[in-house]
């Protein structure tokens, strides 16, 4: 493996449709300005109830991603 140094940012994606789709519009959202990520990782899990059901999701990302040359 190469020698890497990353930066490491923290990102909240959210959705009405589930935990999965919240983390792809989160990673989507980000690709439109961070270049050169490589990895992430889901912190924090939460959910809206309304009227005691799921009404929406939240999930905190955080993105490393490699520093250009």
């Amino acid at each position: 493996m190469a020698e890497h140094v990353y930066k490491k940012i923290e990102i909240v994606g959210s959705s009405p449709n589930g935990f999965e789709e919240a983390v792809q519009n989160a990673l989507g959202r980000a690709k439109k300005t961070i270049r050169n990520m490589r990895w992430f990782e889901v912190s924090e899990t939460r959910g809206y109830i309304d009227d005691g059901k799921i009404a929406h999701w939240q999930v905190t990302l955080k993105i490393g991603f490699t520093l250009d040359d």
